[in-house]
């Protein structure tokens, strides 16, 4: 049995994390996403947004990330485009991902990690809604730190939730950095975590063989916290459980 392949959305074109007097463009993830799929026993393939050659892939994933990023257009979701801190739209990774997701939620058999952008353009796929901005609702910013920069949180779980379940814990400390967050639940979404603030940091499907979507940034801390490497874990995991089934079916 082949290791199983697990697909990472990337950033869009003008997310680039390296600039270079000769490039000015990339398609790229940070490594500590690939890190922890290969520390899991995955294989790693990136998906950049654009085109339609995306769903020939499929067939070949047998699990899905849908990583961090910019903030989704508030078009997408009747949201306020014109709040100032709203950062400037990737509209080839809206739709890219939105799609992917939507595909994904309609199929409900390939493994999913949704995270901190993955996760809100999961819930906007499913019909739901973003808050734009955290700190117009909340008097204190816990997400971030104050360089807007990341910050340890504590997470409170679910007990019946998959995450407690992967994890072991329903307490987490965790990095977060996000500063938009899940207002109206998309339909047939749940929520399982929440931080201490009361903002969602976690939904999943019940209806799904195996999603997980959180709103912090497991890859992160996951090369020394075995509570958040466990998310990357039971995803490739579950990737090889479904791998298995289709080879046995």
């Amino acid at each position: 049995m082949n290791n199983p392949v697990i697909g990472l959305t990337t950033g869009g074109r003008g997310e680039g994390y390296i600039k270079s007097r000769h490039y000015d463009q990339f398609f790229s993830v940070p490594a500590p996403y690939v890190d922890a799929v290969r520390r899991a026993g995955g294989i790693p393939l990136l998906l950049p947004p654009g085109g339609n050659g995306w769903e020939a892939l499929l067939p070949l994933l047998d699990g899905v990330i849908i990583t961090g990023g910019t903030d989704v257009d508030p078009a997408e979701y009747g949201g306020d485009r014109w709040n100032p801190h709203v950062l400037p739209a990737d509209v080839e990774r809206d739709r890219f991902e939105l799609a992917l997701a939507r595909r994904l939620l309609n199929e409900g058999e390939t493994p999913l990690l949704c995270i901190c952008r993955g996760m809100q353009v999961l819930n906007v796929a499913a019909g739901g809604t973003l808050h734009e901005h955290i700190p117009d609702i909340r008097d204190e910013d816990i997400h971030r730190n104050e360089a807007g920069l990341w910050a340890m949180e504590t997470i409170h779980v679910d007990s019946d939730s998959l995450i407690a379940e992967v994890t072991g814990l329903t307490l987490l400390r965790a990095s977060s950095g996000h500063h938009q967050a899940v207002k109206q639940v998309g339909a047939g979404l749940r929520v399982t975590a929440r931080a201490a603030d009361g903002i969602i940091e976690a939904l999943e499907s019940p209806g799904h063989a195996w999603l997980i979507a959180v709103q912090w940034h497991p890859e992160v801390t996951a090369a020394h916290d075995q509570s958040q490497q466990a998310l990357f874990d039971a995803l490739v995991a579950k990737a090889r459980e479904s791998q298995s089934e289709r080879v046995l079916g």
